[in-house]
């Protein structure tokens, strides 16, 4: 209180005064007043002040004629004095002024009128409701036994009934003495009043008889007989009947073991009843957060059980889905979303069968109780970038369990990061939802002294998991202290403010022995496996009273079906990212720019009269692969943070036993929807600058795929690793080996020998995105432009006519040359066995392929049976051969320049003609799927013969999907399929595969299982 009210109120106490036969006792009035709120050496100054202002009015009302006038004045001295600190005064001080008062006037003999009048025209000034006054008034001056009969009154005595009606009662075994409760709802105080003979102490003081004194957090009232009476034990019997449903909350021997075999908790055994608020204490790693995440169900004890009503939480799911609620320490909010966005999209998840005006309802209704109401459209923001305050993000946290109403609401440092005043904040609201019936277990981590004196209960955890104690919270300090015999252990609390330290508890639990020298060594005085000897051996746990399942709570929480999920996390997903400026144009524009860029830089052409052509530009291949890493660089960065930003969320919903697989399938969709529109602006605009003809669709699709599989990878990375640093150090990783093994900068029979072929392309090879789609993009530009469509099926009979001609038969009659002059010399026999070899594989294969120029004799193309007739055959064979290949590819030219002559008739078509060739083909990519810059026309390769030329004019040979690189088409299940569909199936079939991966976190669990073993 400031200085000016203190010296009116001063002034009030002594017109109130009036004349009086003692001044003593209501001096003492005044004093108790004053203490409450001031030192011992203001007091004083306060009292003289006091006792100025009384013999100034006693002396002006002695005055017999001056009496009557003497009253008004006083009245009007009243009137203003009130008026003057009415609006300074907060409604418990109010109450205080008001009892005090009240109590002044009780200290003489007899009350007058005028004083019930002044203190009348008090509680009018103070706007303080009329019944509530009665109730007070009553309260401070009835005799003790015509106390009002109301249920804001609370008997307690050592009676096991009582014969008042309409009142509360509280049974205290062996307490003689009898104590009257008030609780005045406005300001929600509660107001005590003793009459007895014995000894009544409160927070260590002595009650003095027929004295009111206020009830605050962690008082307790205490005689030497009696165990202690404690704030919580007489809220609870205030709300003991607005209480329906109770719950009991039991862990049994409950015991957890970390990985490795590591005990985490040690033998925890509790009962708890619902209306408490429980703080959990403890050092760190002492198991506080191991011990609420095993007792909320996320994790399964290794021995013992957690029950409610006698069900256990972890073997029985279903019968206490949505009764217990969990905060986190984590912030579990979207950044980008609203304060009702993140509210109400939580609520959907929550209330499944509940319609979209139920879920307002409920929305506006927690955050009016919560005070959040007035900002609920304001951006959340993240504890960097705030745009609320952090008291306001706590409670935002908390409101989105409370929306759905659980019995048992576990938060882990619910005040961790506040200030001292959303600290309170944010423990007042929890222990009103204590009195409400809600059961309640916080980590708590330094509390100050008001927040200790909230709980109604306080664990303490020693190193090791062992429960040490398990009581009052003001009463830890005393517990302790008696252990380590200490002198003045039964003091709990400072005598002159009452203020509790905590730190006393941790200080004495960790003290550590003195050597003989006096210093402190490493060895605790007592150790954790001591402590927790001394609480089970004077510790009786009340028994269960309930059945099993017996009064479970009712609630409303049902989670929606998968599919209603689905629509729920992609429309919140959507808004978040439609809210995140920076995200939405950067995703917007990435594409397109970098399709400008590229495409327009490399745009190559002279400087003569033709200008630009396409086929005249040596980068087209350049832009074919660079489309490809564009799509697959993009794809990551877009996904690679995807789910490990929700990483938090997505432990609470998996608490809440939401779908993994809706939410997965949300962010994919949203992906592919991404993906399509980025891959469609970057063809578009890539496309029409490096003016290729039509083929939109086709490398759209493409370019789709890939874009989509690099997403899939991003979202797998995102789901794996722990750290966004990790994801974007890990994307080069995938990138660059995209670049390497893709066989477009390093052919594939140029790498290391040692893990490569030059006959098929390697396994690594296969597995390469990037090969895939550039091969489905050049072979797919090279075959089905609009010139090369025309005249693909001769130059292809002419490619396999040539090369069987000018390659494949002159290499087999130099082998049979070969076997010739050296068939009949010894030494040369490895040489000639490895030549027929080569012979005897390359006509079978011929024959498969060929049977027009018929061969008999190759079951004598071995060594032990081959002979100067065998050989001059197969050379007469090898001749027809060349023969007949040489008037196919004739036949096949003659064709395609008969068709070349018919589109050039006249001028105009020859322009035409042209014109179609120079804005279709491509010289460079002709030369990259023809091979045409390879001085390697045919290798030879273990007994075969491989065909280097023209790989875009030869089909397989493997039965399925495996090709060399450029193959035109591929075979599946016996058929020849384009190779463009083929590649574009391929990768949707590593989608699939990447999909499997992320549902079921193999990649995850594959680097789980390594470090694990690593470590042991």
């Amino acid at each position: 209180m400031s200085e000016r009210i203190l010296k009116a109120l001063m002034q009030l106490f002594a017109i109130i005064a009036g004349p009086r036969s003692s001044n003593r006792n209501g001096r003492n009035i005044v004093e108790s007043f004053l203490k409450q709120q001031l030192n011992e050496e203001i007091v004083e100054e306060y009292l003289k002040l006091f006792d100025g202002f009384y013999a100034l009015y006693q002396k002006k009302q002695s005055q017999e004629n001056r009496r009557e006038k003497s009253l008004s004045l006083s009245s009007v001295k009243v009137l203003k004095i009130c008026t003057q600190i009415n609006q300074e005064l907060d409604l418990r001080q109010k109450v205080v002024v008001l009892i005090r008062l009240l109590e002044f006037v009780k200290s003489d003999v007899e009350i007058s009128e005028q004083e019930l009048e002044f203190i009348l025209t008090v509680a009018d000034i103070f706007h303080y409701p009329e019944n509530e006054f009665t109730l007070i008034k009553d309260f401070v001056l009835n005799p003790f036994d015509s106390m009002p009969e109301t249920p804001n009154m609370l008997l307690i005595d050592g009676q096991k009934t009582t014969t008042i009606p309409g009142i509360r009662h509280l049974y205290q075994e062996s307490f003689h003495d009898k104590i009257w409760v008030v609780h005045f709802k406005p300001s929600d105080m509660y107001l005590a009043r003793c009459f007895g003979e014995h000894e009544v102490y409160i927070n260590g003081q002595m009650i003095i008889n027929d004295r009111v004194y206020i009830l605050t957090q962690g008082s307790a009232l205490r005689d030497s007989k009696m165990k202690p009476i404690y704030y919580s034990d007489i809220i609870s019997a205030f709300y003991i009947n607005e209480n329906d449903n109770k719950i009991e909350f039991a862990a049994q021997q409950v015991e957890y073991h970390f990985k490795g075999g590591i005990k985490g908790l040690n033998k925890i055994d509790f009962v708890e009843e619902s209306g408490s608020l429980i703080g959990i204490m403890g050092a760190s790693g002492a198991g506080k957060s191991t011990l609420l995440n095993v007792l909320n169900g996320s994790n399964q004890p290794s021995s013992g059980k957690v029950t409610i009503n006698g069900v256990d939480i972890h073997k029985e799911k279903e019968k206490v889905e949505g009764l217990i609620g969990f905060v986190s320490q984590d912030d579990l909010l979207i950044e980008e979303l609203s304060v009702y966005q993140n509210l109400f999209y939580n609520a959907k998840l929550c209330f499944g069968n509940t319609s979209n005006f139920q879920l307002n309802l409920k929305v506006f209704r927690i955050l009016k109780s919560l005070g959040l109401y007035e900002i609920k459209d304001m951006v959340v923001g993240n504890p960097l970038n705030k745009k609320i305050s952090g008291g306001q993000r706590k409670r935002l946290n908390i409101a989105l369990e409370l929306i759905r109403e659980p019995a048992i609401l576990f938060l882990d440092e619910p005040t961790s990061g506040l200030s001292s005043r959303d600290s309170e904040n944010i423990m007042d609201l929890l222990k009103e939802l204590a009195l409400k019936g809600k059961l309640i277990f916080t980590v708590i981590h330094q509390p100050s002294s008001d927040i200790f004196k909230m709980f109604d209960k306080l664990f303490i955890l020693d190193n090791g998991g062992y429960l040490i104690y398990d009581g009052n919270p003001v009463d830890s300090i005393i517990y302790f202290k008696s252990k380590i015999h200490h002198a003045n252990w039964n003091d709990s609390e400072c005598r002159l403010c009452g203020n509790v330290n905590p730190e006393q508890v941790f200080n004495i639990i960790d003290s550590k022995i003195i050597d003989e020298y006096g210093n402190l060594t490493h060895n605790r005085r007592k150790t954790p496996q001591e402590w927790f000897r001394h609480l089970t051996e004077n510790r009786d746990l009340p028994a269960l009273s309930l059945r099993k399942g017996q009064h479970l709570p009712e609630n409303a929480f049902k989670i929606p079906g998968k599919i209603k999920q689905f629509f729920v996390f992609i429309t919140r997903d959507v808004l978040s990212k439609i809210a995140n400026r920076q995200y939405l144009i950067i995703n917007l524009t990435e594409a397109p720019i970098l399709a400008f860029l590229l495409s327009f830089i490399i745009k190559y052409y002279t400087n003569d009269s033709s200008g630009y052509s396409l086929s005249g530009n040596p980068n087209l291949p350049v832009y074919l692969f660079i489309s490809v890493i564009v799509a697959i660089f993009i794809g990551l960065s877009v996904s690679a943070e995807e789910i490990i930003k929700d990483r938090k969320i997505l432990k609470r919903e998996r608490f809440l036993n939401l779908s993994r697989t809706s939410y997965l399938l949300s962010k994919i969709v949203i992906l592919i929807v991404l993906s399509a529109f980025q891959a469609l602006i970057f063809v578009f605009i890539g496309n029409s600058i490096m003016g290729i003809q039509g083929m939109y669709f086709n490398y759209w699709l493409v370019l789709f795929s890939a874009w989509f599989f690099a997403c899939m990878m991003g979202l797998n990375i995102s789901d794996t690793f722990d750290t966004v640093v990790t994801i974007y150090i890990l994307i080069p990783f995938l990138v660059i080996p995209q670049l390497i093994l893709s066989g477009v900068i390093i052919s594939f029979d140029k790498l290391n020998p040692a893990i490569s072929s030059p006959s098929k392309i390697p396994w690594y090879g296969e597995i390469i995105t990037a090969r895939w789609a550039y091969e489905a993009l050049a072979v797919y530009q090279f075959n089905h432009n609009d010139y090369e469509t025309i005249f693909y099926d001769y130059n292809k009979v002419m490619s396999d006519a040539d090369y069987k001609k000018n390659y494949w038969v002159k290499t087999l009659m130099n082998k049979v040359s070969y076997c010739q002059r050296n068939y009949t010399n010894p030494v040369m026999q490895l040489k000639v066995k490895e030549a027929l070899t080569v012979l005897r594989n390359e006509i079978e294969k011929e024959l498969n392929q060929n049977n027009r120029v018929p061969f008999i004799l190759l079951s004598q193309l071995y060594y032990d049976k081959i002979n100067e007739t065998v050989l001059r055959e197969t050379e007469n064979y090898l001749d027809q051969l060349n023969n007949y290949y040489l008037k196919r590819f004739n036949r096949a030219n003659n064709l395609r320049d008969e068709l070349i002559n018919s589109f050039q008739e006249t001028k105009e078509e020859k322009e035409a003609f042209l014109k179609l060739k120079r804005e279709n083909t491509n010289e460079n990519l002709t030369t990259f799927v023809r091979n045409s810059n390879s001085l390697e026309r045919i290798i030879e390769w273990n007994g075969q013969l491989v065909r280097k030329i023209d790989p875009i004019y030869l089909n397989p040979e493997n039965d399925f999907i495996k090709a060399h690189f450029y193959a035109p088409n591929k075979k599946l299940f016996g058929y020849y399929v384009d190779t463009y569909w083929i590649n574009i199936l391929v990768m949707w079939v590593y989608n699939l595969l990447l999909y499997l991966s992320l549902h079921f976190r193999l990649l995850r669990r594959l680097i789980e299982y390594f470090t694990y073993k690593k470590l042991i």
